[in-house]
């Protein structure tokens, strides 16, 4: 190449959004152009250890170095599902570190990404994002630098929610309703439906016995928002909890960061509350409505991998031509391939 890649890469940007079930990296020059661009599979150290999933991102991130044409960059800017405790942060950091992919690396929880991505160009860091996809999580960030976070690392944290919540308790609901335990619901037909099975007995056989994968029940959800919509009283009652449980984490952000009373915006993202299923974006803004009325709910729609590169970007002081570049590269219908 004449020089290397760190020579070349002053003031350049790698963001990594690794979430549950997939992963997004960017690589991102000062002035905001988009240079390299992977995907990879999804992020899951609790599961696999922290080296192994690391090793899994390094695919991925090899693929964008290599088509940007650099081997090193000057800012990792990572926002990760699973590094829910800021020791994990910390853990992940320095395992980042060790690969050598920046000069300077910072680690941050995904929810972070959504937060920084659905700010609007220029605005102060003021908000409070909750995430809903796979699980749930929430954040709050104030300019001074304060923050109100949540454990967030399942039921012992007191989560409840996200998609996997969602198709854990329609199947509860759903065999209950069809051995005589519980009251009925149309989920008995249309969770086992879903899959071409005729029963939930059917269902539950190929669930346990791996027929059907673990990884696959995330697509129940929609499932149940569909059986919600045409009028199942379970169904509506699943998406009404978790709406009270989205805003729930919300209030309690707003509240310990002094902002309940504030105009602030509520930034609500992740797979689920992106898709903007009505019963439940109906059901969070008129609950978050009488709890702050001055907040203002925003479903951001942006691949989280942008508030990677937007958190980057700040670490080199980019200008704001730079932020709007990458802003409009991921833009809905920019068409970005990746």
């Amino acid at each position: 190449m004449g020089v290397t890649g760190a020579e070349r890469a002053g003031g350049t940007v790698l963001a990594i959004d690794a979430g549950n079930s997939k992963t997004d990296v960017a690589v991102v020059a000062a002035d905001g152009q988009v240079t390299g661009a992977a995907r990879g599979a999804g992020f899951q150290p609790p599961r696999v250890g922290v080296e192994s999933a690391v090793d899994g991102l390094a695919e991925a991130v090899g693929r964008a170095l290599d088509e940007a044409g650099l081997d090193r960059v000057d800012q990792v800017s990572a926002c990760l599902a699973n590094a829910d405790l800021p020791v994990e942060e910390a853990e992940l950091a320095r395992a980042l570190e060790a690969r050598g992919w920046g000069r300077a690396v910072e680690v941050r929880n995904d929810t972070f990404a959504i937060l920084r991505a659905g700010l609007p160009a220029g605005a102060l860091p003021l908000g409070v994002a909750v995430v809903c996809g796979a699980g749930i999580n929430c954040v709050g960030l104030t300019p001074d630098g304060r923050t109100a976070r949540f454990p967030a690392v399942g039921r012992i944290s007191g989560d409840w929610g996200g998609g996997w919540g969602l198709a854990e308790e329609g199947l509860w609901h759903a065999a209950r309703a069809e051995d005589g335990r519980g009251g009925p619901t149309d989920l008995a037909r249309t969770l086992p439906g879903h899959f071409g099975l005729p029963s939930m007995y059917a269902l539950i056989e190929a669930l346990h016995l791996g027929r059907i994968g673990a990884e696959r029940r995330h697509e129940l959800a929609p499932v149940l928002f569909a059986t919600a919509a045409a009028g199942d009283p379970v169904a509506r009652s699943l998406v009404d909890r978790l709406a009270d449980e989205v805003v729930a984490m919300a209030t309690v952000a707003l509240d310990r960061l002094d902002l309940l009373d504030a105009e602030v915006p509520v930034l609500l993202g992740g797979s689920v509350l992106a898709a903007a299923h009505p019963d439940l974006d109906t059901g969070v803004r008129s609950r978050l409505a009488a709890r702050a009325p001055k907040a203002a709910p925003l479903v951001v729609t942006a691949r989280p991998v942008l508030g990677a590169a937007l958190l980057g970007l700040d670490r080199l002081d980019a200008p704001p031509a730079a932020h709007a570049r990458v802003r409009a590269h991921y833009a809905p219908g920019a068409g970005q391939s990746r």
